[in-house]
């Protein structure tokens, strides 16, 4: 558990605050920077909304202070001395590092289809040292090897360096590796097995991101009926789940108030005795409900893109599509959506799903 909450001027928000920027004890707290401490507090804050504005400097400086009192790190000291500013040098005027850049390899520019095949983007590549204003130390590294000369190639006329594969040396045919066909033939495939499973798996795959073309023959776009969606793997058994999840809705309340009733009329007959000994079902069809929600409702009623469970309630923050009636919350208009158009959004993730092909 953390204890951050010890230290004085810390309150809940902050914690969480600080859990977030990966603050998680005094001990990584009072290792952290000022600077670098304020800057992820700030950063954390404007991405998690966690508190209505982020802390303050002093008041991030009070933290340090306390959480390094407490573990026994000593505060840095701050000097007045001014620090020189660093001043740029310019080593092409060193011989020896003239001599270096004669023996140095020339770079060539990189074509601009080669960086799109690779997936490279411009911060991927460092950046290159312009040796005529160098600010602080140098890195050089030297090779004992001798640099080779580079080959000049041809430049088109967008700029673009087209480099050519060398051509592979040839290789004289083997005749006794040579099979006649009818010794191939009996391990060939029968003709259309191979083309007929790939255009199984085309259609599969295709059936998965949208629906057939006759499902919403005639229907509206925009309208709640016109089904969405990527197809669920097990649209059954989410559907069951979610009439199972419904039922354990109803039956739960009437069975507390049936509960209820029946005790006051046995304890009271002279003012209870209008209560109908068959509300004594309620209270025996709550387990049975109750072991059918376990079943299909938390067990089938899973996700499979975010991996959440449908019908189990949460405690977090849901996503702004997702299907939602005021006082009555999440898990029951996803059900009855789901039973009603056959397809829904994900509470979580909000990404729509259809259970019809």
């Amino acid at each position: 558990m953390s204890n951050l909450q010890t230290i004085p001027g810390i309150g809940k928000s902050s914690v969480e605050l600080l859990e977030a920027a990966g603050f998680l004890d005094e001990a990584s707290l009072a290792k952290a920077g000022l600077d670098q401490l304020v800057a992820e507090l700030e950063r954390a804050n404007s991405i998690l909304k966690i508190a209505k504005r982020a802390p303050r400097r002093a008041e991030v400086e009070k933290w340090l202070s306390a959480a390094r009192e407490r573990v026994g790190i000593e505060e840095p000291e701050e000097t007045d001395e001014p620090v020189a500013p660093l001043v740029a040098v310019n080593y092409e005027e060193n011989p020896e590092v003239a001599v270096m850049l004669a023996k140095a390899p020339a770079a060539q520019p990189l074509p601009p289809k080669l960086l799109i095949e690779s997936q490279l983007a411009v911060s991927d590549i460092p950046p290159a040292v312009l040796l005529n204003r160098v600010v602080g130390d140098l890195d050089v590294r030297v090779s004992e090897t001798a640099a080779s000369k580079p080959t000049k190639l041809p430049v088109s006329g967008a700029s673009a360096v087209q480099l050519g594969d060398a051509p592979a040396p040839r290789r004289d045919i083997d005749a006794s590796r040579i099979r006649s066909i009818a010794d191939v033939a009996p391990m060939a495939s029968k003709p259309g097995t191979s083309s007929a499973t790939s255009g199984n798996g085309d259609d599969r795959v295709a059936l998965i991101r949208a629906p057939r073309e006759g499902t919403n023959k005639g229907r509206n776009p925009e309208s709640r009926f016109y089904i969405r969606g990527v197809l669920h793997t097990h649209p059954f058994q989410v559907m069951f789940g979610a009439f199972v999840t419904l039922v354990m809705m109803v039956v739960l309340p009437l069975a507390i108030v049936a509960a209820g009733l029946l005790l006051l009329s046995d304890m009271r007959p002279e003012s209870f005795g209008w209560v109908p000994k068959w509300f004594l079902a309620f209270p025996i069809a709550l387990p049975v409900t109750g072991l059918a929600y376990l079943i299909w409702g938390v067990g089938a009623g899973k996700r499979r893109i975010c991996g959440q469970r449908l019908f189990v309630p949460k405690n977090c923050r849901k996503n702004a599509k997702a299907h939602h009636v005021k006082g009555i919350g999440y898990i029951i208009p996803t059900a009855l959506h789901m039973l009603v158009f056959r397809w829904f959004r994900c509470t979580y993730c909000g990404t729509p799903v259809r259970l019809k092909e």
